[in-house]
Order: C-alpha cells, then sequence, then structure tokens
C-alpha cells in the first residue's frame, strides 16, 4: 500500500538523494536541468509516493519551459528506488499526474525518454522540437493532453520565462 502526496519542502532532501540514487553522477549537467533552473516547478503535480512506514519509494516532478513561445509541461525527472522496481509505481504517478495537468488546464506534456517505455503513457516522438543539446532527437517525447495541442507547436525548448504585467 502506497500513499501518493504532493511533494513538500520537507521532502526536498529525500527526493535529490533518491534521484541521485536512481540517475549517473553528473545528472544536473544535462540540458533539462539547465532549462530548470531559476524556474519554479509546478508544485501541484511534482508528486512523492511513500510506503505505509512513511519511505520514499518514487517520485515524479515538472518544471514549465516554452516551445515556440507556447507555454508547455517539461515531465522528469520521474524516479523509483531500485528495491521498488517493478512495481508499477512510476506508472502510477504518471498518469495520476498526467489527469491532474489535464484538469489544471495543461495542454501539452513534453519529455526526454525511451520511446519503447512511454509510449504506453501516450507518447510519441515530436517532429520539429528541439531541446538544448546534447540531446538526442529521437529521445524528444510529447503527450497532448487536449486534442491537437501540438499541431503548429514547433522550435527550440526554452526555459520559462514568467511575463508580469508592469
Amino acid at each position: 500500500m502506497y500513499r501518493l502526496e504532493e511533494e513538500t519542502e520537507a521532502d526536498w532532501w529525500e527526493v535529490e538523494a533518491l534521484y541521485d540514487l536512481c540517475f549517473a553522477p553528473g545528472r544536473t549537467a544535462l540540458s533539462s536541468y539547465r532549462l530548470r533552473d531559476g524556474v519554479a516547478k509546478v508544485a501541484e503535480l511534482c508528486l512523492v509516493l511513500r510506503d505505509v512506514d512513511g519511505t520514499l519509494a518514487a517520485v515524479i516532478r515538472y518544471w514549465p519551459v516554452l516551445v515556440g513561445g507556447r507555454r508547455v509541461l517539461l515531465l522528469g525527472p520521474v524516479a523509483v528506488h531500485p528495491t521498488r522496481q517493478g512495481e508499477g509505481l512510476g506508472g502510477i504517478l504518471i498518469h495520476e499526474s498526467l489527469a491532474e495537468a489535464a484538469r489544471l488546464g495543461w495542454e501539452r506534456v513534453l519529455l526526454v525518454g525511451d520511446l519503447p517505455y512511454y509510449r504506453r503513457f501516450g507518447f510519441a516522438r515530436l517532429e520539429g522540437v528541439e531541446m538544448p543539446p546534447p540531446t538526442n532527437p529521437d529521445r524528444v517525447l510529447g503527450r497532448a493532453l487536449k486534442p491537437g495541442a501540438w499541431d503548429g507547436v514547433r522550435g527550440t525548448v526554452t526555459k520559462f520565462q514568467e511575463t508580469r504585467p508592469d
């Protein structure tokens, strides 16, 4: 039995430790991290799964980015503790967070990942959408949360700049 919750500030160190455990050293040098630097994550979609003892089992985060001036969700990273892999926890986080993203009015989601895994969640390779280097273009995937949301959305993925009225 697991408890699904929104990530809190108190979870930060534990979440970062799980990412360190699951990903190679130097993960923060990837282009996805440069797009996240200094940008607030989409808190309502950053989720943790804990077991009955409160131990962190899996996490997912989302960040806003821009593609061709259009607002897009950048999914990731998602991580499952090595002792819990194969239990479907990553799938639970992806399904739940995508449903919530649609409910909140987000229209499109982008990620860098393996198509054979993410295809089951409705992701497909994006044509004309470029992540900053060094990103393999075959790993740039997207999913429309609203029919046609990716139609005509092309260009380089850039850092989200929140515009505020003067």
